[in-house]
């Protein structure tokens, strides 16, 4: 799975980075939820006065979705013959 990071200013103007933001197909039936759980994590972040330089988005959503949801986006393909 691939994954991104962003980086931005708050309002206090405090560099805060997000780290693990999953990229998934705009086809996918998670991509639409994934990004607003993004935009509402974000917008969090920037209003947050005493906001720490660089959270986790994977561990904000293990946070906030159910198991199920949270295992379908980040499943890894089982390896054969541990290749």
């Amino acid at each position: 799975m691939l994954f991104k990071s962003l980086e931005f200013k708050n309002i206090v103007g405090q560099k805060v980075k997000v780290l693990e933001i999953p990229v998934l197909e705009e086809d996918s039936r998670y991509y639409f939820m994934i990004q607003v759980r993004l935009q509402t994590f974000i917008t969090a972040l920037y209003r947050d006065k005493m906001a720490s330089k660089t959270y986790s988005f994977k561990d904000y959503l293990k946070r906030v979705l159910k198991w199920p949801d949270y295992e379908q986006i980040f499943k890894t393909a089982a390896l054969k013959n541990n290749a």
